[in-house]
């Protein structure tokens, strides 16, 4: 089926124009004013914000192996309905997608059961182990846009350097989730005031940074690509933007919660929709990372979209599982927090979620082009909804924002051209 968007806020190149856009054959056939077509589905947008489908490079879809949390389906789902229409499914699944049989029976899965581009990260080790890399050059040849331990930093300086130079010799990003584990002593939040407030194991910020000065040092010497995952500190920024500008090949992403909360929103010692990996920080820290996502020393957001079950959730800071959802309201979470606070231009918000991740993974996605693929979303910018867990296509509820007034929700969703989202008519 063919589409007609009218009346739309269209973001092309960094610039915005009010016009039409035609999807026909799943491709972007024109961009224009008073457009017309034969057998087109017309869609009047009445001012909605147009814009290339946003780009994730860090979701978790549990699947194989812990699907009750979520599936490559309902995932999937889960970032159309957040206006994502390419995603990067970290590896932490059981079996591990370590060898290129197994890269290619991911992708041949995430090809299959997904309703969106879902791009696939191989482990940095075998089984995500300590130990052996696995065998760079072959997931690239099999599809892995990049390799990642996720869930766990790699807490060998031997391992990380053996695996930046292989990774640099193969032409892959590694991206690392930052995390010396000899210095958590068994925190569950960052420490400080709010954790002595809340009675809670603290872990310092340090577990962060000491493992990114290392890794910096590293990148440098092998003359990799390392990227950033979800950086969470003022030191961390500080480290990254020194490492830019020595020359370091750097990547770094932030995620919804560390640039909207700090560790004082942290309600009380059982609402875990609040615990996290890394944790919340200082207020501090979470205002400088807005600084630092407006100047590009943070380079994309990244959700790190978490789901899991009510009943592993239910089990108190000290019990339950690190990790929140992210796909379905991260946009709207920032356009209300940061854009219409005037703390970022809504072009800053739309390139760090569209070209810039695809861009620094190299990937054909992220823009709007006459002749390219017809990967939209649409956005409503003028009405309030308040996130509401039950509508939520993840199978996973847990999340900060359930019960808050959120503006910018997605309204609809074209991968390829094909309708994989659209928002319901509310009476």
């Amino acid at each position: 089926m063919d589409y007609l968007l009218k009346n739309g806020h269209i973001y092309v190149n960094g610039e915005f124009f009010d016009g039409d856009i035609l999807l026909q054959n799943g491709r972007i056939s024109a961009l224009g004013v008073d457009l017309s077509a034969d057998n087109a589905t017309v869609l009047d947008l009445q001012g909605k914000l147009v814009t290339p489908g946003l780009v994730d490079l860090h979701v978790h879809f549990r699947d194989p192996g812990q699907t009750a949390k979520e599936t490559i389906a309902t995932g999937s789902r889960a970032a159309a309905r957040g206006g994502f229409t390419t995603v990067a499914a970290m590896p932490n699944v059981e079996p591990v997608p370590d060898n290129a049989a197994r890269i290619k029976h991911m992708l041949d899965r995430n090809a299959q059961e997904a309703v969106v581009h879902v791009k696939q990260y191989s482990s940095i080790t075998i089984n995500r182990a300590a130990g052996d890399c696995v065998d760079f050059a072959a997931v690239k040849a099999a599809g892995a846009v990049a390799v990642s331990n996720d869930g766990n930093g790699i807490q060998s300086a031997k391992t990380m350097w053996e695996a930046l130079l292989g990774c640099k010799a193969a032409g892959l990003p590694l991206a690392e989730h930052i995390e010396e584990d000899s210095l958590k002593y068994g925190g569950v939040m960052t420490a400080g005031k709010r954790a002595q407030e809340l009675g809670l194991p603290g872990a310092p910020t340090v577990v962060e940074t000491s493992q990114l000065g290392r890794d910096l040092a590293l990148a440098k010497a092998a003359g990799a690509h390392y990227h950033a995952c979800h950086i969470s500190t003022a030191d961390s920024i500080k480290m990254v933007r020194a490492a830019k500008a020595d020359g370091v090949q750097v990547t770094a992403e932030a995620t919804p919660h560390h640039l909207l909360l700090a560790d004082s929103d942290i309600p009380d010692n059982q609402d875990t929709n609040f615990k996290m990996n890394p944790p919340l920080r200082s207020a501090a820290d979470r205002d400088a990372l807005v600084r630092a996502l407006a100047d590009g020393t943070i380079d994309i957001v990244a959700t790190d979209h978490a789901p899991h079950t009510a009943d592993e959730k239910a089990a108190g800071f000290c019990g339950a599982p690190n990790g929140i959802t992210g796909s379905e309201t991260c946009f709207a979470a920032l356009y209300t927090d940061l854009v219409l606070t005037g703390k970022l231009p809504l072009t800053r918000l739309l390139d760090v979620l569209t070209s810039a991740p695809a861009r620094i993974f190299e990937l054909d996605c992220g823009h709007i082009l006459p002749g390219g693929a017809a990967d939209i979303a649409v956005f409503d910018l003028a009405h309030a909804e308040t996130v509401c867990a039950a509508d939520f296509a993840s199978k996973g509820k847990n999340s900060p924002w359930v019960g808050r007034e959120l503006r910018g929700n997605c309204y609809c969703t074209f991968v390829d051209g094909k309708l994989v989202y659209k928002q319901e008519e509310k009476a």
